[in-house]
């Protein structure tokens, strides 16, 4: 881990450098099961945004991690400053006190992303119904996510398009995000193989050939599992759908956080232009990212007393 936050101090030393961005603290947008919930709204004092919004939400396994830690600022920040403004959020961490996980033991799990999906809708209310206050257009919302937070951003926009209950509670008839971004996510199914009755938003999938920790391939018990990146890149090919796929070889969980420094162009240009970007599979050795110990970590590793 060390590292990793090695590789990442010369963009965090870039941020503190560079004037221009104003960060709103703390907005209060939703209280669920007793807990208060904020975010963070970061804006260029230049860059024209053109209406477009990026929701991230941040890693740590559904049992910690912040909006306000020093990686995830940066990653904000750096997006601000290329004209998007960004809403990072709290949301629910609800693998706080459960040591185990697994296709054998997969309601913890499976509550712990219903939770996190119900607060980033939301959150995408909020934002929604505070448009004109933020100035931002509710047909350019993009979600990303790290790690748990990529999970649960996939987790969203593949609800949303099968409309289920959930999503039709907080979302408007006819809403679609703008397009998903997932560093090191998987999509949590009871049916089987993920399919979309309407069509996902396009999806931008970075992720480690040999993540254990956030399946890459899937896991699936009868109907149930998690479908990882090469699972789902599968899927969107077979219908036809707008995605694109960086695949990190001899990597693990690093992928969770390495784009966030990495590919930061790419990213911008994918929100630009959604719909103009070509399905393209990558796939990617860089030998300049560091191993790591999480890199190599699997669930009993995050999930254990």
């Amino acid at each position: 881990m060390r590292q990793m936050i090695a590789f990442l101090s010369a963009a965090l030393l870039t941020v503190n450098a560079v004037a221009g961005v104003t960060v709103t603290k703390d907005i209060f947008y939703a209280e669920h099961s007793g807990e208060k919930l904020h975010l963070d709204i970061y804006k260029s004092d230049t860059a024209k945004t053109e209406g477009r919004c990026l929701i991230f939400l941040f890693g740590g396994g559904f049992i910690r991690g912040s909006k306000g830690d020093s990686m995830n600022v940066a990653f904000c920040t750096k997006m601000a400053e290329r004209g998007m403004t960004v809403a990072a959020i709290d949301y629910r961490l609800g693998m706080k006190g459960h040591s185990k996980a697994g296709a054998l033991n997969h309601k913890p799990i499976d509550n712990a992303i219903h939770m996190a999906t119900e607060d980033l809708y939301a959150a995408t209310r909020f934002l929604i119904d505070n448009k004109a206050k933020y100035g931002i257009d509710d047909t350019k919302f993009f979600i990303c996510g790290s790690s748990a937070g990529a999970i649960t951003v996939l987790q969203a926009d593949y609800e949303r398009a099968n409309r289920t209950d959930l999503a039709k509670r907080f979302l408007p008839d006819g809403f679609s995000y703008a397009g998903v971004i997932s560093f090191a996510g998987a999509i949590f199914s009871h049916e089987g193989q993920p399919d979309y009755k309407t069509a996902p938003a396009p999806t931008f999938l970075f992720h480690g050939t040999d993540d254990k920790l956030v399946t890459y391939n899937k896991i699936r018990f009868f109907n149930i599992g998690f479908f990882g990146t090469n699972a789902l890149a599968k899927r969107l090919a077979k219908f036809g759908h707008t995605y694109r796929v960086f695949r990190f070889t001899g990597y693990g969980h690093e992928i969770s956080a390495a784009p966030m420094v990495r590919d930061i162009d790419e990213i911008a240009a994918f929100i630009k232009n959604p719909a103009l970007i070509k399905s393209i599979d990558c796939t990617i050795n860089d030998p300049r990212i560091p191993h790591s110990k999480s890199g190599s970590a699997k669930p009993n590793d995050l999930y254990k007393k």
